[in-house]
């Protein structure tokens, strides 16, 4: 007899597989009340509604992606606005849901949830990367105000990468890649280590297949001859904390694939050297009896020296707790222990998400559902101060980094900071205006450069000065997201209040030359005549387009000119006098406001590296595209190519009559080789009371001329005269010159 096989329709088909899987997530839902459920019940309707007739890849339809990502948020014990947002977090992407339309439907809480999940793809951006960033900053800064955004996210996240297998192979690498170096991060970062571990092995696997596959087949043969060993281990352990009538449950665990590999790449291993491939968790009732555990596996097995860690005293910067220590087992094997409670397992395995799980199990909030408030508030002040989303993600990319150190303030307060950290970085880790003031550092009680990397357990001082402000040099070597947000921050503000005050200055001497004396404060011109001006030149206030002139990127000249313009046409009329005076002085001497170069700080006016210009030379101000004011000597063929190009670019700039400071000059000093002659140039030149900023050689050193290059500080051009013929009177000193660019 022929059985026959029933047909399903596939649209029923789809919509049975939906049904399943939404009563899978709802047999996960008994911690919720009858009302919330029922919440949840409608807003898969609503997205089961809006997803009609998408399909995934694999042919199931596309609603059970949602709600696998639900269930995910379901084990972590999430809120029902939390799993609604989870089951509708694709409608607004794919299904032309409108953020008004879940406002309306669900409230204003699930509606914010859903728009922080959403890409930016309506906006159009030059580059994918662009775009990328955007979408992570909205992402970011949704999560710093609500952290149910970010723990959505990686279940999403999660449930693409178990389905990868799916997709096309062409998308693997991008996808897995930016699992290993923003979601696993992240979810380290807020101690999520369940879901950090399973994104790594899963990115993993998919990013270096082959590599995958024969480490696994490694570590199942392994896992094959050492079972027996773990179970030992666990019996002999559990045996010797019953005897001191400690109450504890013992876990056996091995290493991830992604962690051996790393530490068989970093080290340069082969499997069969990878000793530490297992450990044991040991659970206790208290903190107490996490150290009684400890002194009574030191005494079962022989611990391995420089491998104990106490995260309990100080915990990791995700709030993790722990003691860790490995120890000599049977057979030679290194075993690593983990000694915590069960608060801090719960802590450990879910991290910001442990907040939900323990009001579910014990009632109320846990002591540190705040577990990673602070790191989630910088976020805030980053985007404050940085408006770029590139510059946004590479200031918080380095504080996802794994690795922290761990130092002291002079009063014995423990502060975390991510591997690398400097001496800044920890004072704008104290607060914004410690690091903006800072002048030096003692390191142990010791003064230190302020670049010095920190180390676990130093005594960092901070010395500060109420004059002193941030160094452009800082950005070069700080690690912090913190500290290179809040240096940019204020470089930006400084060079704008500079280029403003320049861009005044400039303005009111093309006005002078055109025979106006008119003052260019706000109230001495009527707001119309503003406004008519700003309309000519696009801007959006006076103060913006005076930057814009000091900066150069728009002419003095022309604003000028279209404003005398509009003054005529008000009636007023040029001074004779002053625009004879003016233009026929203008080559001569220096017009009234001209820009005088003392040498004080200041971000808006350079001195060019090609010429290195110093009090006493000839000089000119050349106004770059957006570059500011950049001066150069007179003679420079660099000035003079740039003069026969953009002629009307180029300002009058005169040396103040006591500059501030010294100046860099560049000097070529040719010298008989021998033995010391570096030694007698560098001895001379100090004498001189000067510094040295460079040295540089030519490398065929066998010659027996040679000719050495140094950029030195001196006061003015008496100064240099005097250095030089120091230098001359050295011995084996041939020749001494500054360096110049040859006129063309």
């Amino acid at each position: 007899m022929s059985s026959v096989t029933p047909t399903v329709d596939p649209p029923v088909a789809a919509a049975n597989a939906a049904a399943a899987s939404f009563a899978a997530l709802e047999a996960k839902l008994d911690y919720l009340d009858a009302a919330d459920v029922e919440l949840i019940r409608q807003a898969y309707r609503f997205a089961d509604t809006a997803h009609l007739g998408q399909m995934r890849r694999n042919g199931e339809p596309y609603i059970t992606h949602p709600i696998a990502v639900a269930a995910l948020c379901a084990e972590w014990k999430l809120d029902a606005p939390a799993l609604m947002a989870a089951l509708l977090h694709d409608t607004l992407e794919d299904c032309g849901v409108s953020k008004d339309d879940l406002l309306e439907q669900f409230g204003p809480q699930v509606a914010e949830l859903v728009d922080g999940l959403t890409k930016l793809d309506k906006l159009q951006f030059s580059t994918r990367e662009e775009g990328q960033a955007e979408s992570f900053r909205k992402m970011l800064l949704a999560m710093a105000r609500d952290v149910r955004v970010i723990l959505i996210k990686l279940a999403d996240r999660s449930h693409n990468m178990r389905t990868m297998g799916d997709m096309p192979r062409s998308k693997w690498g991008r996808i897995s890649t930016e699992t290993l170096e923003i979601y696993a991060p992240i979810a380290h970062r807020l101690g999520l280590n369940q879901t950090y571990r399973e994104l790594q092995d899963l990115a993993f696997r998919h990013l270096k297949p082959w590599r995958y596959a024969i480490l696994a087949k490694a570590i199942n043969r392994a896992r094959q001859r050492r079972r027996d060993l773990i179970q030992t281990v666990q019996q002999q352990v559990q045996a010797v904390l019953s005897d001191a009538g400690l109450q504890a449950r013992t876990i056996g665990r091995e290493k991830t694939l992604y962690s051996i590999y790393c530490k068989m790449d970093d080290k340069r291993l082969s499997f069969a050297q990878v000793n530490d491939l297992y450990g044991v968790r040991v659970i206790v009732p208290n903190t107490t009896s996490c150290y009684t555990a400890l002194g009574l596996l030191h005494q079962l097995y022989k611990p391995v020296p420089g491998r104990f860690k106490d995260y309990i005293a100080i915990p990791k910067l995700n709030g993790y707790q722990s003691l860790h220590t490995t120890l000599v087992g049977p057979a030679n094997v290194n075993i690593e222990f983990q000694i915590r409670t069960e608060s801090m397992d719960l802590v450990a395995e879910a991290g910001v998400a442990a907040h939900w799980l323990y009001k579910v199990n014990k009632g109320d909030g846990l002591a540190d559902a705040d577990l990673d408030t602070q790191w989630l508030q910088s976020l805030l002040d980053i985007q404050h101060e940085t408006r770029d989303a590139a510059e946004f993600w590479e200031h918080i990319r380095v504080d996802l980094a794994p690795d922290a150190v761990y130092v002291f303030t002079p009063k014995g307060q423990i502060m975390a900071m991510p591997q690398g950290a400097t001496t800044v970085d920890f004072a704008y880790a104290i607060h914004s205006n410690v690091g903006d003031h800072t002048v030096s550092a003692k390191v142990n009680g010791e003064q230190v450069p302020l670049r010095t990397e920190l180390h676990n357990g130093d005594v960092i001082e901070i010395i500060t000065a109420p004059v002193s402000s941030p160094n452009p040099a800082w950005l070069g070597f700080v690690r912090t997201g913190r500290a290179r947000s809040k240096i940019r921050h204020h470089l930006k503000s400084l060079a704008q209040d500079e280029s403003r005050t320049l861009g005044e200055k400039l303005l009111a001497q093309a006005l002078r030359a055109e025979g106006m004396n008119q003052s260019l404060a706000p109230d001495a011109m009527d707001t119309p005549l503003w406004e008519k001006l700003l309309h000519f030149t696009g801007n959006r206030t006076r103060e913006e387009m005076l930057t814009d002139i000091g900066l150069g990127k728009r002419s003095a000249n022309m604003v000028a000119k279209r404003l005398v313009t509009m003054l005529t046409a008000q009636g007023v009329r040029p001074d004779a006098l002053m625009l004879t005076r003016e233009r026929y002085t203008a080559h001569e001497n220096l017009s009234q406001g001209a820009v005088i170069l003392d040498g004080a700080p200041n971000v808006s006016i350079k001195f060019a590296t090609c010429c290195r210009p110093i009090p006493g030379d000839g000089v000119v101000g050349y106004l770059g595209r957006g570059e500011g004011l950049v001066v150069h000597v007179d003679e420079c063929a660099v000035a003079r190519r740039l003069q026969h190009k953009d002629a009307e670019r180029f300002i009058t700039v005169s040396w103040a009559d006591e500059p501030l400071r010294s100046f860099e000059a560049g000097i070529l000093v040719t010298v008989v080789n021998g033995k010391g002659v570096l030694a007698r140039v560098t001895s001379a030149l100090a004498s001189s009371e000067t510094d040295i900023v460079h040295i540089g050689m030519a490398e065929e050193s066998a010659q027996e001329a040679l000719d050495l290059r140094f950029v030195i500080t001196v006061r003015d051009r008496t100064h240099l005269d005097a250095v030089l013929r120091g230098l001359m009177r050295t011995q084996s000193v041939l020749r001494a010159s500054r360096i110049l660019p040859t006129p063309s």
